[in-house]
């Protein structure tokens, strides 16, 4: 125990972010007719700004076509983003071109959610493993590549009798793990998991799971972790992002957001997770949303879920609401003062 007075030790400083996303705005062009005329702009992705420092996971929810998989793809350049900022390791991707760009992308690595159509059926796992290290330099060939390629298997739960297969000689785990090898090969930083187990069986979909958060303890990795599955993202997240109409509406770490969620919306998606204690589901405050999703070709005004929102008043259709701070690193962007008109819900209270 330290003497009375003693000056105490400082808190150790957290680590710089990997990625850093600040204002970022993703936009399509819509166009109709034979000649392609420009008739309007889709805004998939709307001032989006958060941060990731290594050996975290943020889960990123929302309805389908709220702008998620545009977003972990428009932080890996995989479609450009009209305007803001995409830092990777301190350096602002979209600022880069070329061959900078090229060694950039060793950092950032992305899994996807349909393991057999992001493998090449003409090009044995071998192939497909060892393509990332020789088109980076990092091997001469494929044959100098296979000791690296067989420890990557190793590491994901396959074996050398693996090496010589296709994709369509194998399980669908076994190709996602192939495409977890594939994307581990460069030692990335972060890695973009875009639905990585909603194209699988229910019994290989934790195998699958505790694989990446064993890897994410071993290698420090972080994590953009794209789902649906509500219980999968508690599970895995340390934070939360909640997506509506390509805007993030509430922040939070993973505990806070689950037992008392702030947005209406957010509300909403937690009670409509299912809880398998049957007195619990029996016993909990719903909140039901009327109506389909709005059009991103035709956004409401003010607050884009005031149409769905039971609470909305007059001026949810006229101001749109900024995220801010109600509570310990929880931000959320609603006009409510506070989370009054409901309980926590998401585990039956």
């Amino acid at each position: 125990m330290s003497a009375p007075g003693a000056a105490r030790a400082p808190e150790p400083t957290p680590p710089a972010p990997v990625l850093e996303v600040e204002r970022l705005r993703v936009t399509f062009p819509v166009r109709r007719g034979v000649l392609g005329r420009r008739v309007g702009t889709l805004v998939a992705v709307d001032d989006v700004s958060f941060a990731l420092r290594p050996g975290r996971t943020l889960g990123l929810v929302g309805e389908s076509g709220c702008g998620k998989s545009t977003l972990g793809r428009a932080i890996l350049r995989l479609c450009e983003a009209e305007s803001g900022r995409v830092a990777v390791d301190g350096v602002d991707v979209r600022a880069l071109t070329g061959e900078r760009l090229r060694r950039a992308r060793r950092k950032m690595q992305m899994i996807f959610q349909d393991p057999y159509a992001s493998l090449d059926p003409r090009r044995t796992v071998l192939d497909c493993v060892a393509e990332p290290l020789t088109v980076h330099g990092l091997a001469p060939s494929r044959r100098a590549a296979l000791p690296a390629v067989t420890r990557l298997l190793e590491r994901v739960g396959l074996e050398a009798s693996h090496l010589g297969r296709y994709p369509h000689e194998l399980s669908g785990g076994q190709r996602q793990r192939v495409g977890i090898a594939r994307a581990l090969a460069l030692e990335p930083l972060l890695i973009v998991a875009d639905e990585p187990v909603s194209a699988l069986d229910m019994s290989i979909r934790a195998q699958i799971v505790n694989l990446l958060v064993e890897l994410q303890r071993e290698l420090g990795l972080a994590y953009l972790f794209i789902a649906h599955d509500l219980a999968l993202v508690r599970y895995v997240s340390h934070e939360v992002a909640v997506m509506y109409l390509g805007r993030v509406v509430e922040h939070a770490p993973v505990r806070a957001l689950f037992a008392r969620p702030f947005h209406p919306y957010t509300h909403a998606l937690l009670a409509s997770a299912p809880v398998p204690d049957p007195d619990a589901e029996r016993g909990r405050r719903r909140l039901v949303l009327a109506g389909e999703p709005p059009s991103p070709l035709e956004p409401p005004t003010g607050c884009a879920f005031h149409p769905r929102c039971p609470h909305a008043e007059a001026r949810c259709a006229e101001e749109r609401p900024e995220l801010r701070t109600v509570g310990d690193g929880h931000r959320a962007a609603c006009h409510l003062e506070a989370p009054r008109a409901w309980p926590a819900s998401a585990e039956g209270a």
